[in-house]
């Protein structure tokens, strides 16, 4: 069967909608995608292999802290940060988790809750790629509910001494600074950030092996003893849970773009193969009304889905998006991309399970990415808390 190559995925004239620019950018990253992630991805997700070849290029077009304005970053309004991120994850979801990571849970972090010497001191050089970052707030036993974590600080003199332990961290092994949440022993247990520099003594990071999932992203555990560092590597701004769930905030924007790629990968690559494939009196499956309907399902779901990507866009260029409608993005939309690859590699048969289709690996990739920035239950509570005005937690 010949190769599938994406064509795009537009059914009520969905550009129409969007500006020059935010086309430009949309474009530009895809076509990045198809030039260098494509040819390898394959591999990569085989191997475990994160692709480390692309972060310069990705850098050079702006990836990195896109949406910050400053600092030798991109400035992009919201709506071109989500287009450029659904693009990335059309390529794959964990190398869109890296992006995201480092764009929204460390440099953003840095940009908003650091002092002018940290933003000169760290933004710079990240936005190039020349450093990376992570983001540790998860631990072993504390996922959903961050505010049980056990991380300490304890100011000591003019340093602080930290803690603790955290989990599923993307980019830990390969970070050169951390964004290290923990309870400050001295101010009554309140949640700090801190930058931490993770060749200091009493850092370590593993990364995690045997993943079905994320295959192509470095995920790792970290373990802080008796680490110091100097007041100065406190993020003066930051001000309880409230801070780290803003920075959430942040990347489940840009998941809820993101999970549009690859569903969009998954329909397209399931739309041609229908049309290529026969079975029953030499004719395409497409001309099968079984088959009709699955597609007809996922094109309006991931149609519903690009509307409601949009419109949070729209309200967070404004400053009017409220950490609700972003969960029912990322809540929706993620859900929508699995149920397209499960119907997806259902059309395919067993073709569907093979890596010569990148169906069964987006599969894989959204289990993790259902659950990671706040799982589909939790944000099902997020969003009944805002219309009943109770909390369920």
């Amino acid at each position: 069967m010949p190769a599938i190559k994406f064509r795009g995925v537009d059914f009520i004239q969905f550009d129409s909608l969007l500006t020059d620019e935010e086309r430009l950018v949309r474009d530009t990253t895809r076509q990045f995608i198809e030039d260098n992630l494509i040819p390898i991805i394959e591999e990569c997700n085989r191997a475990g292999r994160f692709p480390r070849e692309l972060i310069t290029p990705m850098a050079e077009l702006g990836f990195f802290g896109a949406s910050l304005k400053g600092y030798g970053c991109a400035g992009m309004g919201n709506v071109e940060y989500g287009l450029m991120t659904q693009e990335l994850e059309r390529g794959d979801s964990g190398v869109r988790s890296f992006v995201s990571v480092q764009s929204g849970l460390v440099m953003y972090p840095i940009y908003t809750f650091g002092s002018e010497e940290q933003k000169q001191t760290w933004l710079p050089p990240m936005q190039k790629g020349e450093k990376l970052g992570c983001f540790g707030l998860t631990e072993p036993d504390f996922g959903s509910n961050p505010g049980g974590m056990r991380t300490r600080a304890r100011k000591v003199g003019k340093e602080y001494v930290l803690n603790g332990e955290k989990m599923w961290i993307t980019s830990g092994s390969i970070a050169d600074v951390a964004v290290i949440w923990a309870k400050v022993e001295n101010e009554n247990d309140k949640i700090r950030g801190f930058l931490v520099e993770t060749d200091r003594p009493g850092f370590k990071a593993d990364d995690i092996h045997g993943k079905w999932s994320l295959r192509a992203s470095v995920t790792s555990g970290l373990s802080l003893q008796d680490l110091h560092i100097p007041e100065s590597s406190l993020l003066p701004k930051t001000d309880g849970l409230k801070s780290p769930l803003m920075c959430l905030n942040q990347a489940r924007y840009g998941i809820a773009w993101g999970a549009i790629g690859a569903a969009m990968s998954c329909y397209d690559t399931a739309l041609q193969y229908s049309l290529l494939r026969k079975q029953w009196r030499d004719q395409p499956i497409a001309s099968h009304q079984l088959v009709q309907n699955k597609l007809t399902w996922m094109i309006t779901e991931i149609t519903k889905a690009q509307l409601l990507a949009l419109q949070v866009g729209r309200l967070k260029d404004a400053g009017k998006a409220e950490h609700q409608h972003i969960s029912m993005a990322k809540r929706n939309n993620v859900w929508m991309a699995l149920e397209c690859a499960r119907i997806s590699r259902d059309i395919l048969g067993a073709n569907g399970v093979a890596d010569d289709y990148p169906i069964m690996r987006h599969m894989m990739n959204l289990e993790s990415v259902k659950t990671y920035e706040g799982t589909h239950d939790v944000h099902a509570l997020i969003i009944g808390q805002s219309v009943t005005g109770i909390d369920a937690f």
